[in-house]
């Protein structure tokens, strides 16, 4: 296996959302967006899937030194391999990519926050700055920062009401815990699968949230940039329809996971422009 078959079983298996997202690159494009994907997808194995958060520290720091051999034209992990010969100026990128992992390493020290703020500090870093990388290496001019930052973090909004359920099976809620005491539901309510009117109400405000975000986030994409971005723009619609779905299924997050069919995924995908 190469290091480019690597990346694709690693970040988009067949049936995903990015695996369908990715296809609406630009052939020349998906060998970079792959493999950032890829780098992801490693990362967040390495934070949500182990369960001692001393090896998780360990392993996060191996990625800190492979990204800086990365960085050095030297880079040994098959991931890695990837960023360095299809990602331009993956040497540029070193900063940006070490924010990444610092933001992955937020995981293994915080379950919980307090409030929005809090929380939006973690989606900069992990959420936005990935959106930022994938922009970045298809975008025809520089600033893609500034319109695909909001765009990742929103992204992560709707992944957080997606995923409610299974994050919270692994230790983690990243609803605010003040935005929780608002609605009267609580940490206990949402591990113990408790459905009721205030566990709806709350999830009704979430999925709102992340909808405007989206919604806002894709409107402020340059029109010259839409076509480049075609990957972002079919997750952002990916996204739209997946909490669409959910708000029909009632919020059903908490014992289940909803999503989309292979056969929507890649209509939506397709259609999104």
């Amino acid at each position: 296996m190469n290091f480019d078959e690597y990346c694709q079983q690693k970040a988009a298996p067949p049936g995903s959302s990015i695996y369908y997202a990715l296809r609406q690159a630009r052939a020349a494009h998906q060998p970079a967006l792959t493999a950032l994907f890829a780098l992801r997808r490693e990362l967040e194995e390495t934070v949500k899937e182990l369960s001692d958060p001393t090896i998780g520290r360990t392993k996060l720091a191996w990625w800190q030194k492979e990204l800086a051999a990365l960085a050095a034209g030297q880079p040994s992990h098959p991931v890695a391999k990837a960023l360095h010969a299809h990602l331009r100026n993956a040497e540029a990128s070193d900063a940006t990519l070490q924010t990444l992992v610092a933001g992955y390493e937020m995981d293994l020290d915080q379950a919980r926050y307090l409030d929005y703020p809090n929380l939006r500090r973690y989606i900069q870093s992990v959420g936005g700055t990935f959106a930022a990388l994938v922009a970045d290496a298809v975008a025809g001019s520089d600033g893609a920062a500034a319109w695909a930052t909001p765009l990742g973090e929103a992204l992560m909004l709707a992944q957080f009401v997606a995923d409610l359920g299974d994050d919270a099976r692994h230790g983690r809620i990243y609803i605010p815990i003040d935005e929780m005491q608002r609605y009267n539901v609580t940490a206990a309510d949402i591990i113990n699968r408790r459905y009721g009117d205030t566990y709806t109400e709350l999830m009704r405000f979430e999925t709102g949230r992340a909808r405007d975000a989206l919604e806002a986030a894709i409107a402020a994409m340059p029109a010259g940039e839409r076509k480049r971005q075609r990957t972002l723009v079919a997750l952002v619609a990916l996204a739209c329809a997946l909490l669409d779905e959910i708000e029909r299924d009632g919020f059903q997050v908490l014992h289940q996971r909803i999503a989309l069919t292979p056969i929507r995924k890649l209509w939506i995908a397709w259609r999104a422009k």
